[in-house]
């Protein structure tokens, strides 16, 4: 560990702004809720105005799931399903690659497994198949060779996962080959071709859809889709009570995985799900499961975070969609063979290593052209391809893209005049809106098929309409202003007496963290730097702060000062002695020798006398 005796490091040129808060309204909802009156700021900022409504924020739990009837679609949804099975039907699952699809498809398979071992004799048990496609050789969305094929295996009823709200000619083709279609999907209609075809579109995001949580992942709908069915079942007090006490949790816990992975708010019914779901994966059923967590190293001992999912366990699960066959964690979730869930899980976990060497080869030519186009300025929207990369990681790509720009990126592979494209981006600039006025630029001819959300987004086009993309990309994208960073909000202004186990565990439960319910932010004015700051791996700052006032000091580190700070930067020159002013994070380090409270550093700067 290298270390040195100070440092000169940059610093953000970047506004902070302190939340408003009225002192009279804290102290109220202090009082009303129970609550420390930091906390009760903390809370006012999330809207969250009432003891009823802090007290359900505190405490998420299966009262808040909403109920799936409300759901445009459900009951018709439920009623063929009842009859499929009923009649020992085949029924079809047709999924998608990825986090969201492949789960989807457990959730739903392992419902019907169950609801229909319930209803209909076992001597006449028919199949419940399920298809996920590959990526490289089928691509996002159903195709009709699929439902020819299924439809010619004698398959009557399919039922979709996070996909289908855009193939209107494939359900059409369903309709055509006597084939009964349920779509379940969150991703965001076509406002003007209308719905496909099918005895019911469940998305809660589709005209005239009054669910209240227009935000579920894919695997959520099925899920929903699934608490129906169950709940059909459940015929007793008994049934009822352990259908909420074992049987719904049990299945948060894959849906939790899904919501992370998807980057959906985490607010309402999905900080619900996830805050069962964390609870339930601390105690793994599945060998297969049981196994992927331990390849991943996830700690067990102590409680599971958002965090740890989103950057240790999903990876592992959407290899097998990026690198091979998706149609793995199907299988490694649906086993309850050891042996072979940990067969299934060492192969995920080795296509994770073979997605990460891919992904650094691809990231290297690609920092290169950044560095090239920095000279003249870089486009508002990145367009970047190349033949050479993998189809299987260029959403990560994107991703890396934006985090090392601030831009929103499209990024494309291409083979046979075929280019594949999968795009991420920032706030305030709707993606999937700008590709669709792209294709309608071009008199609907750019794309031979797109979709996804206002931050994600998936498409395919010919080569030859590379050129044209980036100039309507280029075109759309001049409404972004990146004059300015974006204030740093922090939420509550502390002194470090405020800084206790106690509140510490206060705020552990505004967990899970993730998008929509962003980690609080604090700040503490005028603090010293009580000993010479410290360079740890040429990277981490570490330094220890003090409250002048009180005299209580607290451990503090800056992750990543290389690479995680703006690139607009000053220079700031930090000795011990020095007077500060911090933005920060709350953390408990778990250290056996030096562990305890400590400050994650957000940004700092002089203090102003």
């Amino acid at each position: 560990m290298a270390t040195q005796t100070s440092s000169v490091i940059p610093i953000p040129i970047r506004e902070w702004r302190l939340r408003p808060a009225d002192s009279a309204t804290v102290q109220s909802l202090a009082r009303e809720a129970s609550v420390p009156e930091p906390i009760a700021q903390l809370l006012l900022a999330r809207g969250l105005d009432t003891a009823t409504a802090a007290n359900a924020y505190l405490n998420p739990g299966l009262d808040q799931l909403h109920d799936p009837y409300l759901m445009l679609g459900m009951h018709a949804a439920v009623a063929r399903i009842q009859q499929a099975l009923a009649n020992a039907e085949p029924i079809l699952i047709y999924g998608d690659y990825d986090v969201d699809g492949t789960i989807a498809t457990v959730l739903l398979k392992t419902a019907l497994e169950r609801l229909h071992a319930r209803i209909t004799p076992q001597d006449k048990l028919a199949d419940i198949r399920y298809h996920i496609p590959h990526r490289l050789r089928e691509g996002y969305g159903m195709q009709s060779t699929v439902l020819a094929d299924a439809a010619a295996t004698g398959i009557r009823l399919v039922i979709s996962v996070d996909t289908g709200m855009r193939a209107l000619a494939e359900a059409d083709h369903a309709a055509a080959l006597g084939l009964d279609l349920i779509v379940t999907d969150h991703h965001l209609p076509d406002d003007t071709d209308g719905l496909p075809r099918a005895i019911a579109v469940l998305n809660p995001n589709q005209p005239g859809c009054t669910y209240p949580t227009k935000s579920l992942c894919g695997a959520g709908v099925a899920f929903k889709l699934a608490q129906a069915l169950l709940e059909s079942a459940a015929q007793t007090e008994d049934e009822s009570s352990r259908l909420r006490e074992k049987t719904l949790p049990s299945f948060l816990k894959l849906l939790s995985i899904a919501t992370i992975a998807d980057c959906v708010p985490l607010t309402g019914e999905n900080r619900a799900i996830v805050a069962i779901g964390l609870r339930e994966l601390a105690r793994p059923a599945q060998p297969g499961l049981q196994s992927l967590m331990d390849l991943a190293k996830l700690d067990r001992t102590r409680p599971l975070t958002s965090t740890d999912i989103a950057f240790r366990l999903a990876p592992r699960i959407n290899a097998a969609g990026r690198m091979d066959v998706a149609g793995d964690v199907v299988s490694l979730f649906l086993t309850r063979d050891a042996a072979m869930g940990h067969m299934l899980a060492g192969k995920l976990h080795n296509l994770n290593e073979d997605r990460r060497n891919t992904e650094a080869v691809a990231l290297t030519v690609i920092e290169t052209r950044l560095e090239t186009m920095r000279a003249d300025g870089l486009p508002s929207c990145l367009v970047l391809d190349d033949p050479a990369w993998h189809r299987g990681v260029i959403g990560i790509l994107a991703s890396r893209v934006v985090e090392r720009t601030g831009r929103p990126a499209l990024i494309l592979s291409h083979e046979d005049g075929v280019a594949h494209g999968s795009g991420r981006s920032i706030s305030g600039f709707h993606l999937l809106d700008a590709l669709g006025a792209a294709h309608h630029a071009e008199d609907g001819q750019l794309f031979t098929r797109f979709g996804g959300h206002a931050y994600a987004v998936g498409f395919s086009l010919p080569v030859a309409n590379i050129p044209a993309l980036r100039s309507q990309m280029a075109r759309l994208a001049q409404v972004i202003d990146f004059a300015d960073l974006p204030p740093l909000i922090c939420d509550a202004n502390l002194s470090f007496t405020d800084i206790n186990d106690e509140f510490e565990t206060w705020i552990a439960r505004f967990a899970p963290i993730g998008h929509g319910n962003d980690e609080p932010v604090f700040i503490s004015l005028g603090l010293t730097v009580a000993s010479a700051p410290r360079l740890l791996k040429d990277m981490h700052l570490r330094l220890t702060l003090e409250d002048p006032v009180t005299g209580r000091r607290l451990s503090a580190i800056a992750w990543g000062r290389g690479e995680g700070w703006s690139p607009r930067l000053q220079h700031l020159s930090l000795q011990q002695g020095s007077r500060v002013d911090v933005v920060y994070r709350i953390r408990r380090n778990l250290h056996p020798d030096f562990g305890g409270l400590e400050l994650e550093i957000a940004d700092l700067r002089l203090y102003d006398l």
